[in-house]
Formats: structure tokens, C-alpha cells, sequence
């Protein structure tokens, strides 16, 4: 049977520990590569400006922060969604590729942001909003670290993420994933924690893991890809 909708069913303490094993080795990936190419563009001369002036001009919209922090949310519900070991298996695989591309990439295109430190930010919000939002925005500008901008990850990952759950999705279920997949792609640049061609370079890397979380890694005769049949496989 072809799955159609995002079912929510319980998981088997196996199939819940599969998960966690494949969540914290991507975690660690993630770490090591988040964190080893900020370090080592951070030591680097000629770091890129890839932005265009207009770019500098574009306000923080300190609200847009929840959609930002959203992304840490998306993953909770894999175990009880992908419902197959093979399901879990390829989102893993996808994940990690788009994580190894990404590394590849910081440290061919070392780049530095042009908006100014969040301080700065924060400093011309009227009160009531750096109150209200500032907590927020700074633990994000310290998650996203400093250097590791081109393709945004954080588009990347939970793009790829929204493709897995998508090829399983009614029509209700993909409209939500397409919001809530434009809300993540926009705040990164109204959050200030990224530039247009990162987000857009994220975007595109996502799209590209979501398809390979559907069909896995085999290649097929098939020139084009089908979330029907990578379903039915």
C-alpha cells in the first residue's frame, strides 16, 4: 500500500532506539563540521562578501525568530512518522550528504555577513521588543555561530527534513510543510543570520536531500523523481 498521509503511530522501543542511534551520530556529524568549518574560516584572510548592497537594507523582524528556532522541532516527530527502518535509514543518509556538501562548501566559499552584530540589532528595537525578543535572537546568532553562512544548513537540513515527511503527505499535509518550509527559508535573512544567496543555496541543497530522503541512494531507470513511487518502493 502507498502511504498518502503522515500517519502518527506509536514506535517500538527498537524501532525509537534505531532513531536515537542515527539522530545522535548525525547530531556529532553536525557538530563536527558546523563547528570545524567555522573554526577554520574564522582563521582565514579574503573572506567573501556575497551579498548585494540592497541586502544591508533588509529590517530584522525580531518575530520572525520563532520560525528560526522552529527548525529544532521538526525531527521530534521522525521516529513516530517514518514509520519503516528503511524510512529512517535514507532521512540519515540525506542528512549527512547535505551536511558534507555544506562543509565542502564553507570552506570553498568562506564568506562573512554583512548585517551588523546583533548588539547593534537589538539596540534599535524600541524596549518592548528587545525585551520581548532579544533572549531569542541572541541564542540564535550564537547557535548559527559566525562563518558558516554559503548554503545556509539550517535551510538545508530542514528542507531536506520537510521533503521526507512531504512524499508521505496529503494535500493538507504538504501545504503545512510549504509554509512552514518558507517561514524557516525567509527567517533566516529577517533574523539577520544569513544573506539571500545562502538561504537560496540552502534551499536548493534541501530540495536535493529531500529527494534522496525519498528515494534512497540507488539510482533508478527512472529520469525523474516521483514521491508516488519512491513511496511505493
Amino acid at each position: 500500500m502507498t502511504p498518502r498521509q503522515l500517519r502518527l503511530v506509536w514506535p517500538t522501543s527498537r524501532h525509537l532506539r534505531h532513531y536515537l542511534v542515527l539522530w545522535a551520530a548525525v547530531t556529532i556529524d553536525f557538530g563536527i563540521v558546523f563547528v570545524g568549518g567555522d573554526f577554520v574560516t574564522a582563521h582565514r584572510a579574503g573572506r567573501l562578501h556575497a551579498f548585494l548592497p540592497f541586502e544591508l537594507s533588509i529590517p530584522l523582524v525580531p518575530s520572525m525568530v520563532i520560525a528560526y528556532m522552529s527548525i529544532y522541532l521538526i525531527w521530534i516527530p521522525a521516529p513516530f512518522l517514518l514509520h519503516e527502518r528503511r524510512q529512517v535509514n535514507r532521512l540519515a543518509i540525506a542528512l549527512g550528504l547535505v551536511i558534507l556538501i555544506a562543509g565542502i562548501a564553507f570552506l570553498a566559499f568562506p564568506a562573512e555577513l554583512g548585517f551588523p552584530p546583533m548588539a547593534d540589532d537589538l539596540a534599535r528595537l524600541d524596549p518592548s521588543s528587545a525585551a520581548r525578543w532579544g533572549p531569542w535572537l541572541r541564542l540564535a546568532d550564537l547557535l548559527n555561530l559566525d562563518y558558516d553562512l554559503i548554503p545556509s544548513l539550517h535551510v538545508a537540513m530542514f528542507i531536506t527534513t520537510a521533503g521526507a515527511y512531504a512524499c508521505q503527505s496529503g494535500t493538507v499535509g504538504r501545504v503545512v510543510l510549504g509554509l512552514w518550509s518558507a517561514a524557516v527559508v525567509a527567517s533566516t535573512v529577517l533574523t539577520h543570520q544569513h544573506h539571500l544567496i545562502d538561504a537560496i543555496a540552502g534551499l536548493a541543497l534541501g530540495i536535493w536531500g529531500g529527494r534522496v530522503a525519498a528515494q534512497g541512494l540507488r539510482r533508478t531507470p527512472r529520469a525523474r523523481f516521483n514521491c508516488t513511487n519512491a513511496a511505493q518502493q
